[in-house]
């Protein structure tokens, strides 16, 4: 269990997130188009996985425009936004906001996905969401970069998880 904050106020996640060298667990999350994807449907590239509450939230908002700018970047990349936000929400926000480098997943038909990443927030006004986390995974998906955001309300190191990323 890790204690994270959210407002100052300390709350808890069910586990803890994978650590360096860590293999990464697999997972079923379902895209935009309603289609489920596994960690294996990414094989052969460097994986950023992006965690967040939800992009109807500034930060995470904020978060999600960050990586699309910098997924051009990145090569053999792809950048998976996960949130609980239902796949019609997630594509809406995609296209409002002109997010096309990013593949938004929601947890709309398992819920496995908070457990087995040690995110899905367990306490206070946020039980049930996932915490604000950021993975780095290579071509194997072996973690390379973990960051467990301390406060929800702040951004993660971009600059970390990009550089773990090249």
């Amino acid at each position: 269990m890790a204690t994270i904050k959210l407002g100052g106020n300390p709350i808890h996640t069910v586990g803890e997130l994978p650590k360096k060298g860590d293999k990464a667990p697999d997972f079923k999350l379902t895209g935009s188009d309603l289609k489920d994807v596994s960690l294996a449907d990414y094989a052969g590239k460097k994986k950023i996985l992006n965690i967040l509450p939800s992009l109807d939230t500034g930060v995470c908002a904020a978060s999600a425009r960050r990586f699309n700018l910098e997924a051009a970047k990145l090569g053999n990349t792809v950048i998976l936004t996960i949130s609980n936000d239902l796949p019609f929400a997630q594509k809406r926000f995609c296209e409002a906001e002109g997010i096309k480098e990013v593949v938004v997943l929601s947890e709309l038909r398992s819920r496995d996905f908070g457990e087995a990443y040690g995110v899905r927030i367990a306490d206070g006004p946020m039980a049930g969401l996932m915490s604000r986390a950021v993975l780095v995974l290579d071509e194997n998906d072996v973690v390379v970069h973990a960051e467990q955001v301390p406060e929800i309300a702040q951004e993660p190191d971009y600059a970390a998880a990009l550089a773990a990323a090249h």
